[in-house]
């Protein structure tokens, strides 16, 4: 004779084998994909190279060794090293990183994992921001080691210029790196990057412009950022360069938002 036997229902408590896993809310998709963009930027030899150690060697060299024809080399150059900074996370770094992330079908592998797109473009941003911060703590220390004159409200100020540098040139960079190739994105990154370096460089070392060249040199987002950082900490905003900034990151998000692709046309 057999008993007919119990049903699970009776023997364990509803949900003992059965967890009932559900999708984790937005703000926590967000934060996760940033933690692994930031650690992934971080570990980076050539992130390092384009965000920390070549502007701080300009900091460090344009002020220390007296090449420049400066009263004040410092109050021009560290303004100047702050735009690069950023322009180096924001736009080169991430049209690099995209562009291969593409290319390697990692963006379709990280979107199969329950990540939206608009998540991961989401965490780019804020993995970017992140690193801007760490930037602007780290330059400021040094800044204030060679003897820059930093006030709480101008520092603060300029904070938010170089966040909305970040959006600029992170929208440009996600534009590029998203509709190029890796192999073209690479090397039209870096000789923008260069491009932009030289112009930013020769705005604020040379003693005075004038006429359609200073106008569009001025027009440029990586000039426009130093104008904007510049004045900032000096507790002031330069709207007209406020503007410029403004006119580059809507149109790279626009452009970007709806161009971006997550894999290669030939995927």
């Amino acid at each position: 004779m057999t008993t007919a036997p119990r049903s699970d229902a009776s023997r364990f408590a509803k949900g003992t084998f059965a967890p009932e896993p559900q999708r984790s809310d937005m703000a926590t998709l967000v934060m996760s994909q940033a933690r692994l963009e930031t650690k992934l930027f971080w570990r980076h030899g050539e992130q390092m190279l384009l965000t920390i150690i070549i502007p701080l060697a300009m900091l460090i060299g344009l002020v220390m060794v007296p090449v420049l024809e400066l009263d004040d080399p410092l109050e021009r150059i560290f303004p100047m090293v702050l735009a690069i900074s950023v322009m180096s996370a924001g736009f080169t770094g991430q049209a690099i990183a995209v562009g291969f992330d593409r290319r390697y079908g990692a963006l379709k592998r990280i979107g199969a994992s329950g990540v939206p797109p608009w998540g991961i473009i989401a965490g780019k941003i804020v993995s970017v921001c992140t690193t801007v911060t760490l930037q602007y703590i780290l330059f400021s220390l040094v800044g204030l080691a060679l003897g820059a004159e930093l006030s709480i409200g101008g520092w603060l100020l300029a904070y938010v210029g170089m966040l909305l540098g970040t959006f600029v040139f992170t929208s440009l960079g996600l534009l590029m790196g998203g509709t190029l190739g890796a192999e073209l994105i690479l090397g039209l990154a870096n000789l923008i990057w260069f491009i932009l370096i030289g112009a930013t460089t020769y705005v604020a070392v040379a003693p005075s412009l004038d006429g359609i060249s200073s106008v569009l040199l001025h027009l440029l987002p990586s000039v426009a950022l130093t104008d904007v950082i510049s004045a900032a900490l000096a507790m002031s905003v330069q709207w007209s360069a406020v503007g410029v900034l403004v006119v580059w990151g809507v149109l790279g998000a626009a452009l970007a938002a709806r161009w971006f692709r997550f894999d290669m046309p030939n995927d």
